[in-house]
C-alpha cells in the first residue's frame, strides 16, 4: 500500500524559506512590488501590505506594523526602508539587499530615462498624458491604503482620536511630522507603561473575534524571533563599518580629488546631509532641497523642480527619487571636461547612491534591536500610537494628493495657526475627477487589481491626449 504524500508542515516551509530555497521566488515578488510602487509612501505601503501580508502571507499584520512604525521614525524614505526590513527578516542581509535595491531600481531607471528625455526634448506630451492617467489610479491606491491600514490598526476610540488629531495637525496646521510621531510615541509609551487597555496588545473591542493572533501565527515567518535577528556587538560593528565605508569613502574620495567646489563633490556632500535629516517625509525635505538647488547652487530653475517632482510622483519608487533628477540637472549644467549627458547621468547616480546607502545602515544596524524589543509593553504602546498617527498622516497624503490631482489651482490659507492649501473649486479638472472616480469604484466596488487599474487609467490618459481632451 502506497503512503499518501503529505503536504510540508508550516515549520518545514519556514525552514525551507529561511535557508533560501525560495529566494528566487522572493526576487520575483520584490520585483513585482517595485514595479507597482506608485503613489508615494502611502501607495507603496499599501502595495506591500496587500502582496506580502494578505496575498503571500509571508509576514503577519503585527510584524508588518511593528516594522513600519520603526521605519516611520527614521530619516529617509520609509517605504524603501520597510521593504529592506521585511526582506532582511525573511532572507537575512541578502534578502534585505534584494528587497531594498529592487524597490528603488525601477525608479532609478525611469527617472534617469525621463531626465535624459527632458534634457534633450523638454516636456513630451504623450508621456505627460501617461502620467495623467497614472495619477488617477494612484489616488485610488492611496485611499485603499488608508482604509486597509486604518481598519486593522485603529481598534479603539483612543487610537481613532490619535489618528484624527494627527491628520488635523499635519494637514490644517502644518505641524512637522517628527513632532507628531514624537508626541504620539510619548502618549503611547506612557499608556503602555501604566497598562492602559487601549495601548495593550490586542487592546480593541474586536480583538478576540477578528482572529488576528491566529492569522499572525499562520504567517510564513511566524512570530518567533529568527536566529539572524538577534543583535550582537560584533555584528553591529561589522554592519556599521561596511555601510559607512560604502557611503562615505566615495564622498571623501571626491572631495580629495576634485575639491569641495566641484559639482560632484557638492552633490555628494549635499545629498549625504539630506540622507540623515530627511525626517517628515519627502515633501518636507523637498521644499528645502528646492530652495538650495535653485537659489544656492543654481542647479535648477524653479519650474524644473516641479517637473522633477511630477516625474517622481508618477513613476515607481520613493518620491525622494526626485533627488536623482536634481543631481542629473546639476551635473548636466556644470559638466567640466565630461560630455553633458554623461556628467548628468553620473551626477544623478551619485545623488541616488549617497541618499539610499544610509537607509541600509539604519535597517541592518537598528532592526535587530527593534525585533528584540517587540514584546515590550511600553514599546508596543508607543508603536501602536505611532501607527495610529501614521494613519492620520496617510490620510493627509491622500487628501493632499487628491487636491493636486483633481484641481489645477490651490490657494494658501494662512492665519490663526492654519497653514494649508485649499482647492480652487472653479479649477477642477473634470477628466481627472472622472478618471479618479472610476479608479476608486473599480478598486473598492469591483475589487479590481492594481495592475489592471493602472493600465486602464494610463491608456485612458493617452486616449484623452490623442483626442485633444487634455494637453
Amino acid at each position: 500500500m502506497t503512503d499518501t504524500p503529505t503536504l510540508p508542515t508550516l515549520r518545514q516551509r519556514r525552514e525551507a524559506f529561511s535557508h533560501g530555497v525560495t529566494l528566487g521566488e522572493a526576487f520575483r515578488v520584490w520585483l513585482r512590488v517595485a514595479a507597482l510602487s506608485f503613489g508615494g509612501p502611502a501607495g507603496q505601503i499599501a502595495v506591500m501590505h496587500r502582496i506580502l501580508v494578505e496575498e503571500k502571507r509571508w509576514i503577519s499584520e503585527g510584524r508588518f506594523l511593528h516594522a513600519l512604525n520603526y521605519c516611520m521614525m527614521l530619516p529617509g524614505p520609509e517605504a524603501q526602508q520597510l521593504a529592506t526590513y521585511i526582506g532582511w527578516l525573511m532572507h537575512r542581509t541578502l534578502g534585505g539587499l534584494v528587497a531594498g535595491v529592487l524597490f528603488v531600481l525601477p525608479g532609478v531607471i525611469a527617472i534617469m530615462a525621463l531626465s535624459i528625455v527632458y534634457a534633450l526634448f523638454g516636456k513630451v506630451g504623450i508621456v505627460a498624458a501617461l502620467f495623467f492617467g497614472l495619477k488617477a489610479a494612484v489616488l485610488a491606491i492611496v485611499l485603499q491604503a488608508v482604509v486597509r491600514i486604518g481598519t486593522r490598526s485603529l481598534k479603539n476610540r483612543i487610537l481613532v482620536a490619535l489618528a484624527a488629531a494627527a491628520f488635523v495637525a499635519i494637514f490644517f496646521f502644518g505641524t512637522p511630522f517628527p513632532a507628531i510621531v514624537l508626541t504620539a510615541g510619548i502618549v503611547g509609551f506612557i499608556g503602555g507603561r501604566v497598562g492602559a487597555f487601549a495601548f495593550q496588545a490586542g487592546g480593541g473591542h474586536d480583538a478576540a473575534k477578528d482572529g488576528k493572533q491566529g492569522a499572525d501565527a499562520e504567517a510564513l515567518l511566524g512570530e518567533e524571533l529568527p536566529e539572524h535577528a538577534r543583535p550582537t556587538a560584533a555584528r553591529a560593528l561589522r554592519v556599521s563599518a561596511v555601510c559607512l565605508a560604502l557611503w562615505l569613502v566615495p564622498v571623501a574620495a571626491l572631495l580629495a580629488t576634485l575639491g569641495p567646489d566641484n559639482v560632484f563633490s557638492r552633490i555628494a556632500t549635499f545629498f549625504s546631509t539630506m540622507a540623515v535629516v530627511t525626517f517628515g517625509g519627502a515633501y518636507a525635505v523637498l521644499a528645502y532641497v528646492a530652495q538650495q538647488a535653485v537659489e544656492n547652487y543654481g542647479w535648477l530653475q524653479p519650474g524644473e523642480m516641479l517637473d522633477g517632482l511630477g516625474m517622481a510622483e508618477t513613476t515607481p519608487g520613493p518620491l525622494i527619487m526626485v533627488l536623482q533628477f536634481v543631481g542629473f540637472m546639476g551635473a548636466l549644467r556644470d559638466p567640466g571636461a565630461l560630455p553633458p549627458l554623461i556628467a548628468g547621468v553620473l551626477g544623478g547616480l551619485l545623488a541616488t547612491w549617497v541618499t539610499f546607502v544610509p537607509c541600509f545602515l539604519f535597517i541592518f544596524l537598528g532592526a535587530p534591536f527593534i525585533e528584540v524589543l517587540r514584546g515590550n509593553q511600553a514599546l508596543h504602546g508607543a508603536l501602536s500610537a505611532i501607527t495610529a498617527a501614521v494613519v492620520g498622516v496617510v490620510l493627509n497624503l491622500a487628501v493632499w494628493f487628491s487636491i493636486h490631482v483633481m484641481f489645477r489651482e490651490t490657494w494658501p490659507v494662512r492665519g490663526l495657526g492654519l497653514s494649508f492649501d485649499a482647492p480652487v473649486l472653479e479649477s477642477v479638472d473634470p477628466w481627472a475627477l472622472l478618471l479618479s472616480a472610476v479608479a476608486v469604484v473599480a478598486m473598492f466596488r469591483f475589487k479590481a487589481g492594481m495592475i489592471p487599474t493602472l493600465a486602464a487609467c494610463s491608456a485612458a490618459g493617452i486616449v484623452l491626449y490623442l483626442a485633444g481632451a487634455i494637453s
